[in-house]
This record gives C-alpha cells, structure tokens and sequence, in this order.
C-alpha cells in the first residue's frame, strides 16, 4: 500500500448504484418466472461511476439538489447499502448520524439503547461506562433515560441519538443533516462539539442543505447532481457551481467546468460598463461579459413593467470585487444594476429590496431615499447604478429584488422590476438574535 493509500480515510471508487423499477408489483414476478427472461423493468442510476477521496483529518461535504445521491453514498459508505458496481474502502471506525436513532428499539429505555447501540458500534461494556456519563449530560432529558423511548418526544429521541453518536470518539464520523435538530440551544451545542471533534483531527463527511455550514467546516466539496458526479474542489467555488444547478443554469455550468477541465482562464468580470468595454460588447452583442452569467439567477423570477426601461444585467460583488452569491457578514459589498432606456424619463428611481425564504421586506433603499439626483434620461442611455453597504445580516439565505421605478403626474410607475431575481447567502462566524446585527461593543468591568 503507497504512502498516499494509508492517508485516505475513505475511498470511493467508480461506485454505481442501480435500482429495478416496476410498473406493477406482478411485473417482478413475471420476469423472475420468465423462460425467454423478458426485461419488465427499467434501471434507475440512484449513483452513476461516482469516484472520490477522504483524506484522514479533512472535513468533506456533499452536496446537490434533492435526488442526486447525497443520502446513497454515505449509506454505501457506512455498508447500509451495498453498491451495485465499483469499490468503496474504509480505515477507521465509522460513527455515523444518518437517521437518527435508526438502530433504537422502542420498548428498550434510553441506558439500554445507548449500550446496545454501542455494542453494535464495536464497543465493550466497559468501554461504554465511560462514555455513558458524556452522552447523559449532552442528551439532557433527565430521567427519561430510565424510561422506554417510545414514551419520548421527537425532541427528546434525537437528543439522545444524537448524543450517543456524536460522544462515542470516532475516527470518522459521517453527518447527513442531523445538524438540523432540536431547538436552536441543541444546534448550537452541536456545531460547538463537531467544531471540538473536528479540530482533534477527526475525519468528517457530511451532507447538509446549509451552505454556511458548508463554507465553515469544509476542506473540500463534492457536487452530485442526478447521480452523476460534476465537480470537487473548494467549498466557496463549489457552492457557486451548485447554485448554478438551482438556478437552472446548466449550459452555463458545463461551460464553466469545460473551461476549468482545458485550463482555460475565466472571463474576467468588467469593473463596469462604460467606455471601451461596454460599446464592444454592444457592437458585438457579446454576453460573455454579463456579471448575472457569472452568479446565481433565478430561472423562475417574476418581472413585470411597462417596457420603458429594462435591467439587463445585475451583479453581487464581494469586498474584493468578486462576482458572487456569497457574501461574508460584517464585510461591505455591491449590488449593480445595468439598466437601458428605450423611452425618454423625467426622473427614473433604482430600488433594491433583500427578503427572507418568507418573503419578508428586510431591508433596502433607492437612488430617491438617499438623495441622489438622477438627471432626465433620453432614449438610448444606459446607467449602471451601484449600491455599496456593510452586510449586517445574520448568517442565512436572502432572496433579492431590484427595479427601475418613476412617479409621473404624482401616479407610481414601474419601468421595469424583477423580484426575487438572485439568492445570498451569507457566511457568519457569530450570529446574534434576530435577523441583523447591531454590532455591539461590550464591556464588563468586575466592581471592586
């Protein structure tokens, strides 16, 4: 075995997993019974030749749309299933929090399902009545733990499973989404521990939907998509491919990663749109230097208006000038709009609103609120307007609107409007209550 075969704690190779889909339970049976054996199925690829590596000390997530493998891989992983084609090596003992509590029985109590499981894990009982106190003390539910789980409620059940597999020390623990569980005081405490974990070197492979969790905790990021692997690499590029893949941008996906597989440069992002630049890409009709080509679009935005004016393109830049969905809190960064006139207008107003999943206003402002003075505009005029703010919200996903709006014989018109046109996500290493941070300085100061 090479030096570089004893550093990986996990190996997945060339892994295929098919299932057989039948239209009629009796169809099974006719092709078991079947003489000329007549095919009355047809295979589903859950996972089609999916390869990749864990080294022993990184944190690794997966990632992907509902339906592209995520949950198969690790349950192949941790030998729940068994992959149809391809090799999948293991070294180290595996913890993993897949369905929590799977492995419980309802009419055992808590003490007797945590030395169960822990037996089934590779533990002695000797072993476990040293952990037992520690897995107590996180579960927290008191004397319940001498009583049957079935008596538990949902809360109460994943704080023990949870506690169970997250105390037993492993050398690899594998997380799908049950970072997810209990009140907000339990996740915290969570994250706290696999950040302890973490930090003494435990190998970590984990699937989850939160993308600041991904940004924090992982060395590497695996895409899947449909069952098929796309791309690895670092999380922040890997999270902007996956939003590709929400918005629907698929032709701009694979030209990004054939770019990246010849070793081609990207297109570098124009600092604006006047001069030079922009009458080239006009003459042209270019759109390779589109800022919403290089971030995530929503495919299914409303946008609506009177046809006076149209936003073209828009961006969301980064305190360094990246084009990106993924701003970091407490740092300043821009929201650009590219808009043209295709009708003379008095006096044209730029909006830009941030919502939560909820659809709640959360902030915003416009060219009218803070004062600036856009002169009449003719037919044919372009402005790119920047918004350029300190980001305050709390770690999550937001949702962004913009437009282009006027007030004409003191009625309210919309030039054009695009709601919901792009997602943010914000990466935050300390959230407060709340939806924003204040940003409060503390003092504390012992009284003599």
């Amino acid at each position: 075995m090479s030096k570089e075969e004893k550093s990986l704690a996990i190996s997945v190779q060339d892994v295929t997993k098919v299932y057989r889909l039948y239209e009629k339970p009796i169809d099974r049976l006719k092709e078991s019974m079947s003489l000329t054996h007549k095919s009355y199925h047809r295979d589903f690829y859950a996972l089609n030749g999916i390869s990749f590596t864990v080294e022993k000390g990184q944190t690794v997530g997966i990632i992907g749309t509902n339906g592209s493998g995520k949950s198969t891989i690790l349950k192949i992983i941790t030998g729940v299933l068994t992959p149809t084609t391809g090799k999948v090596s293991v070294d180290g003992k595996i913890s993993a929090l897949l369905e929590l509590g799977a492995g419980f029985n309802s009419d055992y109590t808590g003490i007797e399902n945590i030395y169960m499981n822990g037996t089934m894990m590779g533990y002695s009982r000797k072993e476990m009545d040293a952990k037992l106190q520690d897995i107590l003390d996180f579960a927290e539910i008191g004397d319940f733990v001498y009583q049957p789980v079935k008596t538990y409620s949902s809360g109460m059940f994943v704080r023990l499973a949870f506690a169970l597999a997250i105390n037993v020390e492993p050398e690899i623990l594998i997380v799908d989404e049950a970072l997810s569980v209990g009140d907000v005081f339990f996740q915290a405490k969570c994250y706290r521990r696999m950040e302890e974990i973490r930090r003494s070197g435990t190998t970590i492979l984990m699937v989850t939907h939160d993308m600041g969790s991904i940004i924090k905790y992982c060395d590497k990021v695996v895409l899947l998509n449909k069952g098929e692997f796309v791309a690895e690499g670092t999380a922040g590029h890997m999270v902007d491919l996956y939003k590709k893949i929400l918005a629907g941008q698929m032709d701009s996906l694979q030209a990004e990663l054939e770019k990246e597989r010849e070793g081609e440069a990207m297109p570098e992002v124009l600092s604006d749109f006047s001069g030079e630049a922009a009458e080239s890409r006009k003459q042209t009709g270019s759109q390779r230097g589109l800022m919403k080509e290089q971030i995530t679009i929503n495919a299914n935005r409303t946008e609506y208006g009177d046809g006076r004016a149209e936003i073209y393109d828009l961006g969301l830049l980064d305190e360094r000038g990246n084009l990106t969905n993924l701003l970091l809190k407490g740092e300043m960064f821009t929201i650009r709009e590219c808009i043209r006139f295709f009708a003379d207008i008095e006096a044209p107003i730029f909006t830009y609103t941030i919502k939560d999943k909820k659809g709640t206003d959360l902030t915003g402002t416009n060219t009218l609120y803070e004062g600036t003075d856009i002169k009449p505009v003719k037919r044919g005029d372009e402005y790119v307007v920047e918004f350029t703010q300190k980001m305050t919200l709390q770690g999550g996903e937001y949702l962004l609107s913009m437009s282009c709006t006027g007030f004409e014989q003191g009625e309210h018109v919309v030039y054009h409007r695009l709601y919901d046109v792009a997602s943010i996500t914000v990466i935050s290493n300390k959230n407060t209550v709340g939806v924003y941070d204040m940003e409060s300085q503390v003092k504390a100061v012992k009284k003599s």
